[in-house]
């Protein structure tokens, strides 16, 4: 990965959050504050101005940009729990070219980042749900280059999320739910198959 293709994913991430924010927020009203997809646009739409002036020049640099943008400009859980994860990738990542063995380091360092601000654990009804599922596959197929491992992380987010409907959240504004949590879809497990599957459609166009 090169800060070209670093820019391209966190600019693809921007487009599909503007393209499902309507769902994110329908999935968060269910279940949450109705204000996921709302908060995840402005925070992206923040994240471009900021990416514009002046533009980054190292991957490291791109991500962790878009790290303290979100963290200062989106409210509620996600902008911290996003925030500090690509923050945490950008720490990982001081190179202006990364490989993919080296991209999967700074996957593993965003998802702890998560779990250390967060407290959420596999099976929580969370972020992680897809995050560490996708950390995974997109491990197992680094051998293969950036495309099939973004390829690969990106079908296990989408199953990751899929597979939250029947549990019950036991973090978040959705854990006070209890009971009723059963049957919907995380939202912060959708917006995090967006990312990766965001990653997977950059790689397979650079």
């Amino acid at each position: 990965m090169d800060t070209e293709l670093a820019l391209a994913w966190v600019r693809e991430i921007a487009a599909a959050v503007e393209r499902q924010e309507a769902q994110l927020t329908e999935l968060d009203s269910a279940i949450g504050d109705s204000d996921h997809g709302s908060n995840l646009r402005r925070g992206f739409n923040a994240v471009m101005t900021a990416l514009d002036s002046p533009e980054p020049t190292a991957v490291g640099a791109v991500l962790a940009k878009t790290g303290a943008t979100l963290i200062s400009k989106v409210g509620g859980a996600s902008g911290p729990l996003y925030g500090s994860a690509f923050r945490a990738m950008g720490k990982a990542l001081p190179e202006e070219k990364a490989t993919t063995a080296a991209l999967a380091t700074a996957l593993a360092e965003g998802l702890l980042a998560i779990q250390q601000l967060g407290g959420a654990a596999p099976g929580d009804k969370t972020i992680v749900d897809a995050w560490a599922p996708a950390l995974a596959a997109f491990e197992q197929a680094v051998s293969q280059g950036l495309s099939a491992a973004a390829e690969a992380a990106a079908e296990a987010a989408d199953q990751g999320a899929r597979d939250t409907v029947p549990l019950q959240a036991r973090k978040g504004r959705a854990s006070y739910l209890g009971p009723r949590s059963i049957g919907h879809q995380d939202p912060g497990a959708t917006s995090t198959a967006l990312i990766f599957r965001a990653l997977a459609q950059s790689a397979r166009t650079a």
